[in-house]
């Protein structure tokens, strides 16, 4: 069980390993921190940051007392030192700890030149590290997938009670989303499920023999946020290029089936992007893709920003998905933001790069970002660097109001801005513990993200949302649109 001490108790923890700082929210980045200093000793203290002066406003939104309770609960530390203000050289002289591990952003820090002299006169080291970076989860390895999902669904009430978010409060947000209209540019790809039966080895070469019993197509990437985006019950408009084939038929039916505006334009030159994955019992053996990866040229591009010049008069905002396949060019982009900028225009973006080479730092002055970890370490060329400090980052350089930082299996981070300017985060766990297929579930996330927000509301019950409609997403196979009334439902699942 961890203690919580005072300066005066320091004594009794020396030699320790000591963590530091004011944890104001703690997130999968702080967390992934303090597991690295837990590994470093049998005994570790964390030197957590105080209010400061009773008679004058705490700097922080939430007090030393619920942040020392939120510290706990991780379970990772022995004992939480609880310092008046900030005196970490008052701390390092008491407890004398062997190791001082301090996060990388604090590397070269002007303050900690004095605590950092001492530390070293009483023979202790100090370690920079902003913990192990990993883009997978291990927890059910250690706990069973009913514990897990307990423990999340609890995180996710805490995240709503720090917020100050009840049900009501986001079943009011979503009755909102009708009167929105958004448009989704980006590139268009069909996913096509092959169900197979696995037969055996071949007697030829050592690969696994399938007999293929039944397909499905299912239109994705910005067709996707599009249908999304229609199915939570605000308008939508998709800006697209398809081919001159068979598989841009499909998508033009899936649009009219799902009433979402038709802006596609079509290009000769280039097949409608298709990728086709084929399944084993719920389990993906491989995935064959057809696509170029070419910029537009420039008739097509014309044509896509008269499309976008025709309906942003009409709406509130504008989703920018792209998976880095040529549509949005920097012609096209520029135009986004002359249309943004022209009819005070919402911009939202996502941009991909799992298997293609890209940069979210392109989008410049958006509404909000969504990346995930490994796409914003890409953008800023960082592997090392805390997730705190690379959001941070991300938000100067790209001057973005708003950031939503995916994290995979845990969850994802959204940072705000205040009125006055201050930036403020709060993480969301991912509720799905054994995801059927994670396959667009940030697309979902971005869909809800740009509805809540074109529709007027806040970010924080908007994101709370996101974190439900992502857990229903992962639960199906394929792209499938969530509609509003099962959101509905599993608020009520995970809100009672």
């Amino acid at each position: 069980m961890t203690q919580l001490i005072s300066l005066q108790q320091g004594a009794e923890r020396n030699g320790c390993v000591l963590a530091y700082g004011h944890f104001t929210t703690i997130h999968p980045g702080h967390i992934r921190y303090l597991r690295h200093a837990r590994e470093l000793g049998p005994d570790l203290v964390v030197a957590l940051v105080g209010d400061g002066p009773s008679d004058q406003p705490s700097p922080y939104p939430f007090s030393q007392e619920e942040r020392a309770e939120a510290l706990s609960l991780l379970g990772l530390a022995d004992a939480i030192l609880l310092l008046q203000a900030d005196e970490l050289e008052e701390a390092i002289r008491r407890l004398t700890p062997s190791m001082l591990v301090l996060g990388t952003e604090l590397e070269g820090s002007e303050r900690l030149k004095e605590p950092l002299r001492l530390l070293k006169t009483l023979g202790g080291s100090v370690q920079f590290h902003a913990g192990e970076v990993t883009y997978a989860n291990t927890d059910l390895l250690n706990i069973s997938e009913r514990d897990l999902r307990r423990r999340r669904r609890e995180q996710f009430r805490e995240a709503c009670r720090r917020q100050g978010l009840r049900r009501s409060d986001l079943i009011a947000s979503m009755e909102t989303w009708r009167d929105a209209r958004l448009i989704v540019l980006g590139d268009t790809i069909v996913d096509q499920y092959a169900a197979c039966e696995a037969i055996g080895m071949s007697a030829e070469a050592p690969v696994v023999v399938v007999r293929e019993l039944a397909r499905r197509n299912f239109i994705g990437a910005a067709a996707v946020v599009a249908a999304h985006i229609r199915a939570l019950g605000a308008r939508c408009d998709l800006v697209s290029v398809v081919g001159n084939d068979s598989t841009a038929d499909l998508v033009q039916q899936e649009l009219k089936a799902q009433n979402i505006g038709d802006g596609l334009v079509c290009d000769p030159s280039r097949p409608t992007t298709f990728k086709k994955r084929y399944v084993v019992e719920n389990q993906k053996l491989f995935r064959v893709s057809r696509l170029e990866q070419h910029n537009i040229d420039h008739a097509i591009e014309e044509q896509v920003i008269e499309r976008l010049e025709s309906v942003a008069p009409h709406c509130q905002g504008i989703v920018v998905s792209d998976f880095v396949y040529g549509v949005v060019t920097p012609r096209v982009l520029q135009s986004v933001q002359q249309l943004t900028e022209r009819h005070g225009l919402m911009l939202f973006g996502d941009l991909q790069c799992s298997s293609q080479v890209g940069s979210i730092t392109r989008f410049q002055n958006f509404s909000l970002l969504c990346p995930n970890e490994r796409e914003l370490r890409l953008a800023l060329q960082d592997k090392d660097t805390g997730l705190e400090s690379l959001s941070q980052k991300l938000l100067e350089q790209s001057r973005c109001e708003r950031l939503v930082v995916k994290l995979a299996a845990e969850g994802f981070i959204v940072y705000d801005r205040t009125r006055d300017g201050k930036i403020v985060n709060q993480p969301f766990p991912a509720l799905s513990v054994n995801p059927l297929d994670v396959a667009g579930a940030g697309d979902s996330v971005l869909a809800v993200m740009a509805t809540g927000l074109a529709s007027g509301q806040p970010m924080m019950p908007t994101a709370a949302i996101a974190c439900l409609m992502a857990s229903l997403a992962v639960e199906i196979m394929g792209n499938t649109p969530i509609h509003s009334e099962a959101l509905r439902d599993r608020l009520q699942e995970v809100l009672p």
